[in-house]
């Protein structure tokens, strides 16, 4: 038996934050990340909204890139003394994935963080409250998804929590905030977008409900992407609704190694003075995962599949020329987004250079420790082909050095 699972009601279109005026409750939790949401107005409406609908609201501001654990237990704290009915996650994936955090801590008190982890063990939620998520970019799709990533500093690594139990109850995608992006993290959410899809789509956990939400996203991606990145409005709101289908697809098709990588390596080099920004990690990651995947029978037909859908390639042609054609468009997308090819290469702003900001001898050193908890990392058991800690070694070297995977 398998199961799928979506929020309740998603509320889509130019305008729809005013849904909050429907909410019925008597008091909400606003969390929200650095100030974007304030600067363009947003937030204050989402207040009004909730107030229109008879609720006293109080703030959680602040949350901050790559949330910590301790971001979530302060959280988790003003959540226990306000004692909100309605938890109203507003921004991109950060605050939302916080606020999914929180929400466990605050209606288990004593559960520890690393019981949090424990993928599909967390109890029965809605006891305290409700869930909404307002998704500010077109990438994460944490607004409809069963995830959440909390970074431990203290270790350099990020953790996702995966639970169905924390599939917020309403999600809220309303272009008008996804206009606000900045033009690299267009570029950055897009990407993680096209590789939530393409993973969820040769998943070993893929099945009829998810396969056209991740086929149609696919193809909504690589029509709009560019586009958006380029300042195209009609297009920055289709990618709103194509980042939303692959978090559909991804939330109950699960994902793969790509993401297993890019959450081990995210925060792996903090002491070097940056992150490497997940999706630039997912963008640079992706071709060489489908060079390595491609070795499995499955997933080889599954990439030509799609490699068909998008038209990118002679439908008469094997699916192992397919598989080149799709790594050569999505290293001319990566161009196109002034994505780097590999860590090597990754400036500590996340633009291509000469010499990245992770020396060599630095990655050579934490690549097996790297690469062992990349194994262990919750989304490598749906990948389509199971890396040993030395496969994943030599995965890992490719991606700094951008060298072909031949293994």
């Amino acid at each position: 038996m398998a199961r799928f699972t979506l929020p309740r009601d998603l509320y889509h279109g130019k305008g729809a934050m005013e849904a909050l005026k429907t909410f019925q409750g008597k008091k909400a939790m606003i969390c929200v990340g650095g100030g974007s949401m304030k600067r363009f107005g947003f937030l204050d409406k989402a207040v009004a909204y909730l107030k229109e609908a008879g609720m006293e609201v109080r703030l959680f501001e602040g949350i901050e890139p790559d949330p910590s654990v301790e971001t979530v237990m302060k959280g988790a704290q003003a959540m226990l003394e306000f004692e909100p009915d309605w938890i109203i996650a507003m921004g991109g994936g950060s605050p939302i994935d916080a606020a999914k955090a929180m929400w466990i801590k605050y209606e288990y008190p004593d559960i520890t963080f690393e019981e949090m982890c424990k993928v599909f063990g967390i109890p029965q939620l809605r006891k305290k409250a409700k869930f909404c998520a307002i998704s500010s970019t077109s990438g994460t799709a944490t607004e409809v998804t069963a995830f959440s990533i909390i970074t431990d500093y203290q270790k350099g690594i990020k953790y996702p929590i995966a639970d169905f139990e924390i599939t917020p109850d309403v999600a809220i995608v309303d272009p008008d905030l996804a206009e606000t992006m900045p033009k690299k993290l267009v570029a950055h959410t897009g990407m993680d977008a096209m590789t939530h899809a393409i993973e969820a789509y040769v998943s070993t956990a893929n099945c009829n409900y998810t396969d056209p939400l991740a086929i149609f996203a696919i193809k909504m991606i690589e029509n709009d992407l560019v586009a958006s990145y380029n300042g195209d409005m009609e297009k920055r709101d289709a990618m709103h609704d194509a980042q939303c289908l692959a978090g559909m697809a991804f939330s109950n098709a699960l994902l793969g190694i790509v993401h297993s990588m890019a959450h081990k390596t995210g925060a792996a080099f903090a002491d070097y003075g940056a992150h490497i920004i997940h999706g630039a990690a997912n963008a640079m990651y992706l071709p060489k995962v489908i060079a390595f995947n491609a070795k499995d029978p499955t997933a080889l037909k599954r990439y030509g599949q799609i490699v068909d859908y998008m038209e990118i390639c002679d439908k008469t042609a094997s699916d192992e020329e397919k598989v080149k054609a799709l790594i050569a468009y999505l290293r001319k997308m990566n161009d196109e987004l002034n994505i780097p090819h590999c860590i090597k290469n990754y400036g500590a702003d996340s633009y291509p250079c000469e010499q990245g900001f992770v020396p060599e001898n630095v990655f050579l050193e934490r690549l097996h420790d790297i690469a062992v908890n990349a194994i262990g990392d919750a989304c490598t058991g749906s990948n389509p082909r199971q890396p040993s800690v030395e496969e994943m070694e030599k995965l890992l070297k490719c991606c700094y050095y951008d060298t072909e995977v031949d293994f």
